[in-house]
């Protein structure tokens, strides 16, 4: 018979864990792998899906666990501890792990999600970007970006709009219809740990992010392509919203897809979720199944 489900708050950007009697979530990092407790149960794995090449500072997943029956649920500790033990990927692991509700679903219960594209500039040539940041950002030869204009022409992105001039082949979304609800484009605050003084005068970092409840197939790296076209100055920003509107996704712009390296997918929030509750509530606000 299954037992109480005890709503655990999830943590940000987490990686979530269900199992018959309760529901989890848990936090991960690295790339997408499966894996289950040592202890005989019965695992299924869903995972909230991004590009492959792109990285995941944190992402998000849902795993049912049935165990023996009269045996009790998975301790958080002992699940991640469990989960990372049989990960047979050294990139990923699982950080955290919470219960949260029955009908939680990493992919469709996402209520934000935040990408985060790294660029480089004044890299004439690929021996120039430091090793370590080598398929950790996209590397241009120019020196600089005009990122008044870059941040000009991402304000025509902003709201809801048809974004098919912005998707790929390849999709399987029903609508093309999407509400962005940030776009921004700022030095990166922390540069790079891998840069060398002498290499600093040269090279310079800088971040995009775009926040929305959800994209379409290759929409942000799209959207970078066609940000940086305009900060190197072969299109205005007042551009950027024809090709919006012109619902074409071959033309001359938008057609380029910024390299997978560089994006990162940073965050995965969900409603009821966050750092406020990352502990079980009280014996009277727990549910059954």
């Amino acid at each position: 018979m299954p037992g109480p489900a005890w709503p655990w708050a999830r943590a940000q950007c987490g990686r979530a864990t269900s199992c018959t009697s309760s529901t989890w979530a848990r936090t991960l990092t690295g790339s997408r792998q499966s894996g289950a407790p040592s202890t005989p149960s019965e695992s299924r794995t869903t995972w909230s899906r991004t590009d492959a090449g792109v990285h995941a500072l944190s992402n998000a997943a849902h795993l049912d666990v049935q165990r023996r029956s009269g045996r009790p649920p998975f301790s958080p500790e002992v699940l991640t501890q469990a989960l990372n033990t049989h990960l047979r990927h050294p990139a990923i692991r699982v950080l955290q792990a919470f219960r949260v509700p029955s009908h939680f679903h990493a992919r469709h219960a996402a209520t934000s999600r935040t990408y985060l594209y790294r660029l480089a500039t004044g890299c004439r040539s690929p021996h120039q970007l430091p090793v370590f940041e080598r398929n950790r950002c996209w590397a241009l030869r120019a020196d600089c970006l005009d990122v008044a204009a870059m941040r000009e022409a991402a304000q025509h992105l902003l709201g809801t709009h048809d974004f098919r001039a912005f998707q790929s082949a390849g999709s399987l979304a029903t609508s093309p219809v999407r509400t962005l609800r940030r776009a921004s484009v700022s030095p990166d605050p922390a540069s790079s740990p891998f840069v060398l003084p002498e290499e600093s005068r040269r090279l310079q970092f800088w971040s995009l992010e775009f926040e929305s409840q959800s994209f379409l197939y290759r929409q942000v790296r799209r959207m970078t392509s066609v940000l940086v076209a305009v900060g190197l100055g072969a299109l205005m920003p007042a551009q950027v919203k024809v090709i919006l509107e012109s619902q074409d996704p071959l033309g001359r712009h938008q057609s380029h897809v910024a390299p997978a390296h560089g994006l990162f997918l940073k965050a995965v929030l969900y409603e009821g979720f966050g750092p406020a509750s990352m502990c079980p509530q009280s014996p009277q606000h727990r549910g059954h199944r």
